[in-house]
């Protein structure tokens, strides 16, 4: 990952959205996710969008990540908060109230030292802390 200080402000360089932007506490926890979702889990970077506009009723959103499958349908949701921002229970209902708009089968909450992975299938919800290696 590259980073920079551009008039006195530190930044990064976001490869998903090709341009430098400001390195927050969140967005170096995202960064690293991303990386590690490309390099370790093989998940395709062409196949991630950053900051991803939804929108939820009549309300414009934005999803930290949204990881597609081949055919383009949404297949991850990606949550972030910085380290020092605990996973509650109103992280996990952020995440659910985008995915009613993306509808994806995986949700993954990050702040770095911890991941919930949450699995929807149907009625069925299982949470662990393994993110699944892609399957698009």
């Amino acid at each position: 990952m590259r980073t920079r200080v551009f008039n006195g402000k530190e930044q990064i360089f976001c490869e998903w959205r090709h341009r430098w932007v400001r390195l927050t506490p969140e967005e170096w926890v995202r960064q690293q996710l991303l990386h590690r979702l490309v390099e370790q889990l093989r998940y395709p970077a062409s196949l991630i969008a950053v900051e991803q506009a939804i929108r939820v009723g009549d309300v414009h959103k934005r999803c930290d990540a949204v990881v597609y499958d081949t055919q383009m349908k949404p297949l991850v949701l990606i949550e972030c908060k910085a380290e020092t921002v605990p996973l509650t229970q109103k992280t996990l209902d952020q995440a659910l109230i985008y995915n009613r708009r993306l509808q994806v089968p995986w949700l993954i909450l990050h702040n770095g030292p911890q991941t919930i992975v949450v699995h929807l299938t149907g009625d069925n919800i299982q949470i662990t802390t393994e993110i699944p290696p892609y399957n698009g």
